[in-house]
């Protein structure tokens, strides 16, 4: 599959070997075919803000998050591990996908730092969670897909993930606060052998074809509510098992309001399999 590469920075040499630039013909462009998607690098990414994104399923409930940070270290050399966006056709019936892939991060170079705010609004009463911060982020490969819903509206979607988390940490009294909260640190996820052994694979949460996840819309009596699910696998487009991922924590620990920090020791899912998942978020 061919890529046109976009480049976020550009280099020049000297060099007198160099032969000076000349236009091309109309010959020369006519020959010229686009790929079909773009690569493109985020060394020394970062953002912050104030954005606030709130959900509110009906008037007088809403959750929100906000004041959102992120930022990525560098690559050794840079575009040396892209990330990759393409739109391919799907298999044989289905609609074309679009393939978010991630870098394949052999050496966890690039790391991520995540940081956010939370809160609720409901019944009169308005509650703020505190923030949700992520250090030590590492994605190695996996990536989304999305495509069409088969059957619904919304938008279906595939999830695969091999990654590695330093720490999560939830901060009751803001993201800067050292006393209370709760911290899970050592996160591993990814796929797993038959024994229950990481095999440095992403694991494979949805795919649009052999297991397609949704999120759309739902509305019954009730009211309307956001809705997320992951079908049943698909033997006509895969093996018809669920792929198996595993979950490893090293260190949980809980942290009271004085300081004082007590171990929770450690925690392991030698293998997660997910035949189906139907969430509906009710107000």
């Amino acid at each position: 599959m061919r890529r046109a590469c976009l480049l976020l920075a550009l280099s020049l040499a000297p060099s007198a070997q160099a032969a000076p630039l000349q236009p091309l013909s109309d010959a020369a462009l006519a020959s010229v075919r686009g790929g079909d998607g773009v690569s493109f690098d985020l060394s020394g990414f970062s953002m912050n803000g104030d954005v606030r994104i709130t959900y509110t399923p009906q008037p007088g409930r809403s959750a929100w998050i906000g004041n959102l940070a992120a930022a990525r270290s560098d690559n050794a050399v840079a575009f040396s591990d892209p990330y990759r966006l393409d739109i391919g056709s799907g298999p044989a019936g289905l609609a074309d996908t679009v393939s978010f892939a991630f870098p394949a991060n052999v050496d966890g170079e690039q790391r991520w730092q995540f940081a956010y705010d939370w809160g609720v609004d409901a019944d009169g009463i308005v509650r703020d969670g505190g923030s949700v911060v992520l250090t030590d982020v590492v994605y190695r490969g996996g990536g989304l897909q999305f495509s069409t819903p088969r059957l619904e509206d919304g938008v279906a979607f595939g999830l695969a993930l091999n990654m590695q988390v330093g720490e999560m940490a939830w901060r009751p009294n803001g993201r800067a606060a050292t006393g209370g909260g709760l911290a899970l640190q050592g996160i591993r996820l990814g796929a797993v052998d038959a024994e229950g052994n990481f095999t440095g694979a992403p694991w494979a949460i949805a795919d649009v074809a052999a297991q397609p996840a949704v999120v759309n819309a739902l509305a019954d009596e009730a009211g309307a509510h956001l809705h997320v699910g992951i079908g049943w696998p698909d033997g006509k487009y895969g093996s018809g098992n669920a792929p198996a991922g595993g979950l490893q924590i090293d260190k949980v620990t809980f942290t009271n309001p004085g300081g004082t920090t007590t171990d929770l020791g450690s925690s392991r899912i030698g293998a997660i399999q997910i035949q189906y998942l139907d969430v509906k978020f009710r107000p």
